[in-house]
């Protein structure tokens, strides 16, 4: 039988205690990061998946190798309308968006 470990804490038990409760300032700083983070992941991934180069995508996209890079690897921000461009000219794909309330 397994006894539940005290010391273990969940993620979000982590987050609240070294970046506050959601909705404080040093949070969404936090969260902000991690979406910036996931998009650029979710592209290098789409781009593996496609089996393209980052420079053959930024070919097809109408952009550079050095920005496909910068924004895989979360140096740089993109905007929705670059992205939707890299996502339908360069992947052959079809963004969507959501807002969760």
């Amino acid at each position: 039988m397994k006894t539940k470990d005290k010391n273990i804490k969940t993620l979000d038990e982590i987050k609240d205690k070294y970046y506050g409760k959601p909705g404080t300032l040093q949070r969404e700083k936090l969260e902000s990061g991690y979406e910036n983070f996931k998009v650029g992941a979710l592209l290098l991934e789409a781009r593996l998946e496609k089996g393209l180069t980052q420079e053959e995508l930024a070919k097809k996209a109408g952009t550079t190798k050095s920005y496909i890079s910068k924004i895989e690897n979360n140096i740089k921000e993109v905007r929705i309308s670059t992205l939707q461009k890299i996502i339908e000219l360069g992947l052959g794909g079809h963004l969507e968006l959501s807002i969760k309330l």
